[in-house]
């Protein structure tokens, strides 16, 4: 755009031409663009020096770096979170089997104990017998080891052994005999009738005969599986002797973890 020039002379009269020399005035446009570009010579080295550092500073990149890097650890670990998940919820069985349910029994200090006894705890339960010569000792062995694992910073597994030989188990037999692995471990016996009941109720198959003759010897076939049950007394899992006990303590810590 051309400046807008305005002569002074041009608008007086012919007589008085001689004695004003003509003058020229910039219009007020003509000053804003004169003032514009002088304030854009000055600013031309700070808009190079921008453009050649481009919009990130030092800091900026930093925070970018570290937001990016917590953003990661972030995703990481949720991916790890829902695999877990996913996995417990491939090995959990269709439908939740009818395990478990309200028994009435003797524990090995001689009182009495029902179901809500243990409200508010998740058990492990295991079922044998004190004479059993080999698979048992080593099944408690396990389960030592386990809540070991489980309960390394306070006790959220009670660990209950009932008996299947309630006509030999006395409670003063199971708390000598539990004594031998973890003293945690609560042993539980009864009437024939009541070992039957909670047997029945956990599905647990053995062969202990009603009728026993004065120091009759005979052995006892059993199940032999942990049972985790919830606080709420409702059936979790089961392991089984293809369990180790790092397996087993993982399982049983997945379970906690992700309860309500």
């Amino acid at each position: 755009m051309l400046p807008i020039r305005r002569c002074l002379a041009r608008s007086l009269p012919s007589s008085a031409r001689s004695f004003i020399r003509p003058q020229c005035f910039r219009s007020p446009v003509d000053s804003r663009l004169l003032t514009t570009s002088r304030v854009l010579r000055e600013d031309a080295p700070q808009n190079k020096e921008r453009s050649r550092i481009g919009p990130f500073s030092a800091t900026s990149a930093a925070v970018f770096v570290a937001t990016a890097i917590l953003l990661g650890l972030y995703f990481n670990s949720e991916r790890k979170r829902v695999k877990v998940q996913q996995a417990i919820e491939a090995n959990k069985p269709a439908g939740k089997p009818r395990v478990g349910g309200p028994f009435s029994l003797v524990d090995h200090d001689g009182n009495r104990v029902t179901q809500d006894t243990f409200k508010g705890k998740y058990l492990l339960v295991y079922f044998g017998f004190t004479r059993c010569p080999d698979i048992c000792p080593e099944e408690l062995d396990k389960m030592a080891i386990i809540l070991s694992e489980v309960n390394k910073d306070r006790e959220v597994v009670k660990p209950v052994f009932i008996t299947c030989d309630p006509n030999r188990d006395s409670p003063e037999d199971l708390k000598r005999y539990l004594a031998e692995f973890d003293n945690s471990i609560l042993g539980l016996t009864g009437t024939y009738e009541e070992v039957k009941q909670v047997c029945k109720a956990y599905r647990v198959y053995f062969s202990t005969p009603r009728e026993v003759k004065e120091g009759e010897d005979y052995l006892v076939d059993h199940s032999i599986f942990f049972y985790l049950m919830d606080p709420e007394g409702e059936f979790v899992d089961a392991f089984g002797r293809n369990f180790t006990a790092e397996q087993v303590a993982q399982r049983m810590r997945e379970y906690i973890g992700s309860w309500r």
